[in-house]
C-alpha cells in the first residue's frame, strides 16, 4: 500500500510543478538569467545522472566496464559521430568488456 501512496504523491507533485510553471508570468521567463539557467540546467542534471549511474554502486564509488563504455561514447562524441553511433560504441565496448571479464 505504501508504494501507491508514493505514486499518488509523486503524481500530485508533478502536476503541481507543471501548474506552477504555467502560472509564472512571461516577463520572468524572458530575463537573461532565467533563459541561461533553463538552457544549462538540463545538461548539468544529465551529466550528474550519467556520472552517478556510471561510477556509483549504492554508497560506494566503482570503476568498472561502464566507465569504459562512457569513455568510448566520449571519444565518439569528440569525433562528432551521430547519436546512434555514440550509443552503439558505448554498448559494444561495455558488452565486450563484460564478456571478456565475466
Amino acid at each position: 500500500m505504501n508504494i501507491w501512496i508514493a505514486v499518488a504523491v509523486t503524481a500530485v507533485g508533478c502536476y503541481a510543478v507543471k501548474l506552477i510553471g504555467l502560472l509564472v508570468p512571461a516577463g520572468v521567463l524572458e530575463r537573461p538569467l532565467v533563459r541561461r539557467l533553463a538552457a544549462l540546467l538540463p545538461v548539468a542534471l544529465l551529466a550528474a545522472l550519467t556520472a552517478q549511474q556510471t561510477f556509483a554502486d549504492g554508497t560506494t564509488l566503482v570503476l568498472d566496464v561502464k566507465a569504459a563504455g562512457l569513455a568510448a561514447a566520449a571519444v565518439a562524441l569528440i569525433l562528432r559521430a551521430p547519436f546512434l553511433v555514440v550509443v552503439a560504441a558505448a554498448v559494444v565496448v561495455t558488452a565486450g568488456l563484460r564478456a571478456v571479464t565475466g
